[in-house]
């Protein structure tokens, strides 16, 4: 049925198929980084939980009317700053109005590209819009890197996969 010639390249074929990686899974690997300890100064961690050389850190923070909003009574207006952060790198970290006991009542990432200052002292400010702005104790910044958008394996199985940031805090979650 099939002529000799085909019958013999057929072995060398399936080995370059499966050298290829089409007969599998390409070994891709997901890993998704633990969540940091937070703070309201932080040193920023990559995905493999080491320091980049920037800190974060929450300057200050009060509840007021958003100037935009001010119907909607209070919300948290902090201001943050990144010491270290390169041009090249725009760390950005998740921050967090928390009540006494460290639970998440509204989260935010911010980046350093979105803050400025001279000589690399890098300042910012933002709101958090939370339901209950009077159980709010303090503002936390979490130091894991959430800049980094690798694609998963899910997405690339060839080229995708490796560390990933740990899911952004969201409102309920304990820190």
């Amino acid at each position: 049925m099939f002529p000799a010639r085909l019958r013999a390249g057929a072995p060398s074929a399936l080995v370059v198929l499966a050298l290829t990686g089409c007969s599998s899974h390409w070994g891709c690997t997901d890993t998704t980084a633990e969540r940091g300890e937070a703070g309201v100064r932080v040193q920023v961690e990559d995905a493999a939980g080491q320091p980049l050389g920037v800190t974060a850190e929450v300057v200050d923070w009060r509840l007021e009317p958003h100037p935009q909003v001010p119907h909607e009574g209070d919300q948290v207006h902090f201001h943050y700053r990144f010491d270290g952060a390169a041009e090249s790198s725009r760390p950005a970290v998740d921050a967090c109005a928390v009540d006494k006991e460290r639970v998440a009542l509204g989260c935010e990432t911010v980046h350093s590209s979105q803050a400025f200052g001279p000589d690399g002292d890098l300042t910012g400010d933002d709101w958090l819009a939370v339901e209950h702005p009077e159980q709010v104790a303090a503002v936390l910044l979490i130091p894991n890197d959430q800049s980094y958008d690798g694609r998963t394996c899910e997405q690339d199985i060839k080229d995708g996969g490796g560390p990933h940031p740990p899911e952004p805090a969201g409102r309920g979650d304990q820190l």
